[in-house]
């Protein structure tokens, strides 16, 4: 059972008027995002068996939400809530759709600052990044509320005599959204616009380790005019959230963001009910800089592609490739820019933040060892961070063997592993010998050679001489156990549709 109510949680309930209210940390110009109960069906309920979830700031191990949980009677709730508003919701005109999701991206603009100040919170990225994941997201919202009005209907010539042909792209139901923690925002606006503007309906299980900014997208969802039913946020662990899910056939499609592991079993769960899955899983990114690159500009985009977001990032260089003629230059200079990163609070805005717990220090911890026992030199860095229990020195290894850890597992960290190579072929052996296949990286000034390698390289994305690739109109995903499916771009609805064929006799 879960108890609901209409009303703001009761550390907001009569503060809504002022500004600058600071419940459990948060000073926010509009006190009301602040929400510490799931969303369902229009209301805010708790769950009923008491079972709680903390979440904490990683900046400083304080608690700054306690949720009482949903089960799996919740979980049905909220699919019980987006399958009654499907039908109204898709019977809209697309113009309306599209003037919905249009006022949710005005809203979401409007109150960046709150919304950056949320996720710094209880994500621990640096302010000024996480304000540029608010203008990301909102992008999405901004591109499927466009595509809602061009709905995909084609008239195809009939191959029979007395006929008429037409082809239909129709929302498939109700949609089950599951995110990460690493991108609070931007992967829900990226799903879920895509599923609303074709006319799904949609349940969201956010992480547990950042729910906040789910529910205050919730809130302006509401404001914005989406139906009761139609924006159904589930807090709680995700095996009882995500396994009531899978299990229902009422929902059609799933979108996971998250691990290959993760996104196994979640194939596996999904099987049963034939549910339409796109699939945003693990990457191991590699960086690949030939003697004929701009060195300068390389190194630029290095540390870009390594320590945006801490180094949690799918699209995080994990291994860096150098051919051997500028092998020690680039070393060097990727060293010294590293040792310059600052590390701190999200909220000073640093280059470098906490992770967002105890198994990724861990896991920096483990990789680095690995690598200086296997031969591997620590050009700078390699040890956990005197700002506090998460957070982690920007680290350089250099000579890392091809047997190491980090060569083969993503790292999710400040940790950037180096080596060296001596021809094309090579290195391209060594960049496609993983199960990943999200995105790569390549650095050179050869026009053929970026052909060869955009095209060798087993990738599902290829940046080339620069590290910012991503947005709204692109096709983003992977090859390989990167995932299934593309998200963004005109190809992002289609994980949420169904084609209908449809022949009409004239004669």
């Amino acid at each position: 059972m879960i108890d609901q109510t209409s009303k703001p949680t009761s550390a907001i309930d009569t503060a809504n008027a002022q500004t600058d209210i600071t419940p459990h940390g948060f000073t926010l110009t509009d006190p009301d995002l602040y929400r510490d109960r799931s969303f369902i069906g229009g209301q805010w309920v708790d769950g009923g068996d008491g079972a709680t979830l903390d979440v904490r700031n990683p900046a400083d191990g304080s608690t700054i939400a306690t949720f009482q949980v949903l089960g799996p009677d919740g979980a049905r709730a909220a699919v019980d809530a987006a399958d009654a508003a499907f039908d109204a919701w898709a019977d809209l005109l697309p113009q309306d759709r599209m003037a919905i999701l249009r006022r949710w991206y005005d809203l979401v603009l409007a109150n960046k600052e709150d919304l950056a100040r949320i996720m710094v919170l209880e994500q621990g990225k640096p302010i000024s990044e996480a304000r540029g994941e608010i203008d990301y997201g909102a992008s999405f919202i901004e591109f499927f509320a466009e595509e809602a009005r061009r709905p995909d209907i084609m008239s195809v010539t009939s191959h029979l005599p007395s006929a008429e042909v037409e082809v239909w792209r129709e929302p498939v139901g109700v949609a089950a959204l599951v995110t990460p923690w690493n991108f609070p925002i931007a992967m829900i606006t990226r799903k879920a616009a895509a599923a609303l503007s074709v006319g799904c309906t949609v349940v969201i299980h956010p992480s547990k380790e950042t729910p906040i900014s789910a529910l205050a997208l919730a809130v302006l969802a509401e404001r914005a005019g989406f139906p009761a039913g139609g924006f159904n946020v589930a807090i709680g662990e995700p095996a009882s959230i995500v396994g009531t899910w899978t299990s229902d056939a009422r929902v059609r499609a799933l979108s996971f963001t998250g691990s290959t592991e993760i996104g196994r079993l979640l194939y596996e769960q999904s099987a049963p009910t034939i549910k339409r899955l796109s699939l945003e899983l693990g990457g191991h990114a590699p960086f690949i800089i030939f003697a004929d690159a701009d060195l300068d500009k390389a190194v630029d985009e290095a540390i870009k592609a390594k320590f945006a977001t801490s180094g949690q990032d799918c699209l995080g260089a994990n291994r860096f490739y150098v051919e051997r003629p500028v092998y020690d230059a680039f070393c060097g200079r990727f060293a010294e820019r590293t040792k310059a990163l600052t590390v701190g609070s999200g909220m000073d805005d640093p280059d470098i933040g906490p992770l967002m717990n105890e198994a990724a220090i861990a896991k920096q911890v483990e990789q680095v060892e690995d690598a200086r026992i296997k031969g591997a030199k620590v050009l700078c860095g390699g040890q956990k961070h005197e700002a506090g229990p998460l957070f982690f020195e920007p680290t350089v290894l250099a000579d890392v063997p091809a047997d190491a850890k980090i060569m083969s597992e993503e790292t999710f960290g400040p940790v950037a592993a180096i080596t060296a190579f001596d021809s094309e072929d090579e290195v391209v052996q060594a960049a496609n010998a993983t199960e990943y296949g999200l995105i790569a990286y390549v650095h050179t000034m050869k026009p053929a050679r970026i052909y060869r390698l955009s095209r060798k390289l087993q990738y599902g994305m290829i940046g080339v001489n620069r590290t910012k690739v991503t947005g709204a109109p692109i096709p983003f995903g992977g090859m390989k156990q990167s995932g299934l499916g593309r998200e963004g771009s005109r190809h992002g609805i289609e994980a949420f549709s169904d084609v209908k064929y449809v022949c009409r006799d004239w004669s």
